[in-house]
Formats: structure tokens, sequence, C-alpha cells
């Protein structure tokens, strides 16, 4: 891919010729997905994209007398069945709520969950086709089933049993576990996060039905206000005059590594025309596996990235992205891809192992490095979005500082991977100057020294990330 790299860096025109011949370094595969992505940049307009379906899905109910008469047929005394939702669940009404997933109006019913299944995407009535790789579903246990049969609509209650939600026009049908474990992972093999937290023990049924979600979903963590929906979003790049909006996804902190890459993008962007593109830096605010850093001190980490100029807080919104981590590799990618596009995002920014981890069984990693780059670039519904894949960034020696690998002297740079960052942190050792802003590894010190409150030590559990 590092002929990808070079041709693309000397592209300053929206509309770049086609490479006339393969060059000996590339593979036939990895020439499919140049082009695929040269036509779509090529496409590009100078304004926010629009969403999956036309229109952005916002299923909260407005404030005032309709809200009131929610919150009174979603009382006990109405009599509807009560359903309660796990913290995975109610991050799932929150994503659907806000029109994350648009054109989703609420948990998938049948013919929803086997298209996302088997196809990645779902058919408009126009025929035309949106990207849905990931089911979004609520289960039901034979005891939950039996007390809604006849029922048209039930209410979803919180852990609290405050009514969140209503679910309309309800369908229940069967939840087989080992097919949808298997199509979405590519393995049914034990020690999936998500599959032990969310699936194995759930209910052997599914319910689907349109949504209606009575009042905005707060945490009251203190990070709400990062909590921007798609529409606050839309606005705020609005508001910013942003001509091309950029995403970039992480569940880590960010290093001087990542800075390089937004920081270039927004130079290549600049350099093909747009006048003002606009960074989403949008870390992934749902569930995490146990050994990921937590949600505040990432947000903490990024705050202090902001703060000391490794990104210009001018050209760049910082929010949280409320989506459950899957670890689903290119079948996870692209829900990634597909919300931001709701979000207005034009570009997407992808790179080695998206969603990826390590088998939970094999010393190797679950998926091949490089599949979600080249699957963003096949995936249906996805042609609108152009996918901009990393450059590859290391510790170079020579400069004390991240750069841009050079394979020609390949002996001058040091890989920090995520897992030797996390454990320099934990041993109290400090990584190479040049790293990470001082002030964001200070946050993972302290994260690591144990030095959080009670309060925030909790979040540590794998369903509060």
């Amino acid at each position: 891919m590092a002929y990808m790299a070079a041709l693309l860096a000397k592209l300053p025109s929206p509309k770049p010729q086609l490479p006339q011949s393969r060059a000996p370094d590339i593979s036939a595969s990895d020439e499919i997905h140049l082009r695929r992505h040269l036509a779509g940049r090529a496409r590009v307009r100078c304004e926010l994209i629009d969403p999956d379906g036309g229109k952005l899905v916002q299923l909260v109910t407005p404030a005032g007398p309709q809200r009131e008469a929610r919150v009174r047929e979603a009382a006990p005394a109405y009599g509807l069945p009560r359903i309660k939702l796990s913290r995975i669940d109610l991050e799932w009404v929150h994503v659907l709520s806000e029109g994350w997933a648009s054109p989703l109006r609420g948990f998938m019913r049948e013919a929803e969950f086997l298209q996302t299944l088997h196809f990645n995407c779902l058919r408009m009535p126009d025929g035309s086709f949106v990207n849905m790789s990931v089911p979004i579903v609520l289960a039901l246990d034979d005891g939950q089933k039996r007390a809604i049969e006849g029922r048209d609509r039930v209410v979803l209650v919180d852990g609290n049993d405050k009514s969140v939600a209503i679910l309309r026009d309800i369908e229940i049908y069967k939840h087989n576990k080992e097919e949808r474990i298997a199509r979405t992972w590519g393995t049914t093999a034990p020690g999936l996060p998500y599959v032990e937290d969310a699936i194995s023990k759930a209910g052997n049924w599914l319910i689907g039905g349109d949504l209606s979600v009575i009042e905005p979903i707060k945490y009251n963590d203190g990070l709400d206000k990062y909590r921007l929906s798609p529409a606050d979003l839309r606005k705020e790049f609005t508001r910013r005059n942003a001509d091309a909006v950029f995403a970039f996804q992480l569940r880590n902190p960010v290093h001087n590594g990542h800075a390089l890459l937004m920081n270039d993008t927004r130079r290549r962007l600049l350099e093909m025309g747009y006048k003002n593109p606009i960074l989403l830096l949008h870390p992934l605010g749902g569930y995490t596996k146990a050994d990921d850093v937590p949600l505040i001190w990432r947000m903490k980490q990024h705050e202090k990235v902001l703060e000391e100029g490794v990104l210009d807080p001018e050209t760049t919104v910082v929010a949280i992205f409320p989506s459950p981590m899957l670890y689903a590799g290119p079948t996870e990618v692209q829900w990634h891809a597909k919300s931001r596009i709701n979000a207005g995002a034009n570009f997407y920014i992808v790179g080695r192992d998206p969603a990826g981890m390590s088998h939970p069984i094999e010393k190797r990693d679950l998926y091949n490095a490089d599949h979600g780059k080249k699957v963003l670039g096949l995936a249906p519904g996805l042609h609108k979005l152009n996918i901009l894949p990393f450059k590859v960034a290391a510790y170079d020696k020579t400069q004390g500082k991240m750069a841009f690998f050079d394979p020609s002297r390949s002996q001058d740079f040091i890989f920090i991977s995520g897992t030797k960052m996390r454990n320099l942190a934990k041993n109290r050792e400090s990584p190479p100057e040049g790293f990470m802003c001082p002030g964001g590894w200070q946050v993972l010190s302290e994260y690591y020294d144990g030095k959080a409150s009670e309060e925030d030590t909790k979040l540590q559990e794998p369903v509060h990330a």
C-alpha cells in the first residue's frame, strides 16, 4: 500500500487522473481499491454529505405536550409491558434515537436483520441501498416473550426502571445466536468480548419495531457536553463554514503519530482545493473491552492534545460517538464509516486493522490487517464517502519525533503499538520524547497509577466504558 500513499500524496486536484498501468509493488485488489477511491474523490461536493435515506432520522420526542403524552403512555399505570435494558441496549437506543443508524427507525425487524447479516446493507423503497453491516437488535428471554405476546407496543426502561422509550408495531422472531455471531465476527471462537457480554447470555428471541424515545439520552458523567448528535454536528460544521469534513475514529489515546496523520490529511484536502476542511475527532464512547482505556480518561487526554496545540482547536471538533464497540473488524468498520455519513462527514480516515483485535484463542490477529480499508472501497452503500487510507507513522529516531515510515531506512524507526504504549504507562516508564504531548502522557500515567477517584475507577468495568 506504500504505492497508494505515494500516489495520493502527489494528487493536488479534486479530479485526478487514474494511473495508466499498475506498478510492480501494488496488487490487483489494491489497484481496484485505489481506482474506486479516486473515482469517489472526483465526485466530491463542497457541502455536507446527505444522510443515508436522504433525511436524518431523529426519534427523540420533542419537548412539550407531545413528550408529556409519551410520559403518560409509558407510565406503569398505563399497563404496557416493560422491558429492562442493559447498559449496552441503552447505548443502542441512544444510537438509534439520534439518527446515527439512519434510515433505521428502531430495533431491527426480521427482514432488516436478515439483510444486515447476509448483505451488509438495507434496500430502500426506491430500490437503492444503504450500508448497514451490524445488527442493531434487542433480545428477549422466554418469559418476556410470553408477557408481550398479543401486544403491539412495549415500554423500554433503564436499570433504574425509568421509562426510556416506547417500541411500537413490534415483531418478535427467533434469535439465532450462532448464525449472528458467525456472520458478524467470522468466527464462533470463545472469548469475543462483545459476544460474551451482550449475546451469549441474552434471550433466545429478538424484538423489533419503531422507536419513540421520550427524552434525550444522558449519562450524567461530566461528558454529556461532548455527546453531540448528528444534527448537532451538522450545525457545528455549518457554523464553522466547513466545505469538507474528515472523520477520525479511535478508542485509544491520541499520540503524535495520529496527530501527524490528521494534520497531513487536512493539508492534502487544502491542496485538493478545499478552503476549510474540518476534522471530526470522534472517539468511541460506548461499550469497550476491559483492557481499553476508559472513556473519561481518554477524553481528558484528548483535551490535553488540543490544549497543547498538537491539533488546532479552530479546525477540530471533538465529540463522542455513542456506539458500543464490537471488535468485528471489516464488518464493523463499515458501520463506523456509514454512521459518520449521517453526521455530515464526506471523508473517513481508515488505518491498519480497524475495529480488529487479537484472536481470542490463537496468537494472531483475528482479521487481515488490510481488509478493513479494502472493504470500505468496495462496500455497498458507501460510494458517496471518500475513504482515506492511513499513511504508516512510526517514531523516527533520527528526528526524535513521529514521522511517516520510510521503508528505505527502516532501521531508523520504532513502532510503538497500543499495547506497548499501555505497558510503558503501567510500568511508569516514559516513551521517547516526541511520541505524545507531555500533558497527554501525564493523564495516561495518572490513570495507570491508579490515582483516579473511586467514582472514576468504577468506569473500568466493561459495560461502563
